[in-house]
C-alpha cells in the first residue's frame, strides 16, 4: 500500500469513496458532481491536503484536512474530514496509515491541534478513533446550510 498526495486524476475514485461515506451519514447527500467540485477546491487549496491510500493504482482510502485559526489555541490548527476507507480494505491499517499522514503533516507546518467530526451512529469509526487515541469533547456539532 502506498500513501501519497491526492491529484485531480484521483477526483472520480474519491468522490466513489465518499459516496460510500455520505450514504451512512444522515446529514449529507452522496452526489458525485457536487463532490467533485468540493475534491477539487481541496486540490487547489494552499491551506488543505488530501492523502490516498493506493494499492496497484487503485485509490482504497481517503482523508482531507484543511488548516485553519484557532482563537483558543493563539494558532493555526487543523480539521481532518472525510477518512473513508473502501469497505473491502476496512481493518487492514489503511485508516491507521492515513491518520498517520495527516499527523506527520501537521506536524510539519507546526499545527496545535486536529479535530474532527464523526457521526454519532458510525459506531465503528467512533471506535476507529479512540483506538487511535482521539477523544470525544464536551463540543456538540451544529450546522446551518446557506
Amino acid at each position: 500500500m502506498k500513501i501519497r498526495t491526492a491529484t485531480l486524476d484521483d477526483i472520480p475514485e474519491m468522490a466513489e469513496l465518499l459516496h460510500e461515506l455520505f450514504a451512512i451519514e444522515n446529514d449529507f447527500t452522496p452526489d458525485f458532481a457536487t463532490q467533485a467540485r468540493g475534491l477539487t477546491l481541496l486540490i487547489d487549496r494552499a491551506a488543505a491536503e488530501i492523502f490516498v491510500a493506493e494499492i496497484n493504482g487503485k485509490v482504497i482510502g481517503m482523508c482531507t484536512v484543511q488548516i485553519h485559526v484557532s482563537t483558543a489555541k493563539g494558532c493555526e490548527v487543523g480539521t481532518v474530514e472525510d477518512l473513508v476507507i473502501d469497505i473491502d480494505h476496512r481493518d487492514k491499517g489503511v485508516g491507521s496509515s492515513l491518520l498517520r499522514k495527516v499527523e506527520e503533516w501537521a506536524v510539519e507546518r507546526g499545527l496545535a491541534r486536529l479535530q474532527l467530526e464523526a457521526d454519532r451512529d458510525n459506531h465503528p469509526a467512533l471506535g476507529f478513533y479512540r483506538r487511535q487515541g482521539w477523544h470525544v469533547t464536551n463540543l456538540i456539532g451544529w450546522m446551518k446550510h446557506l
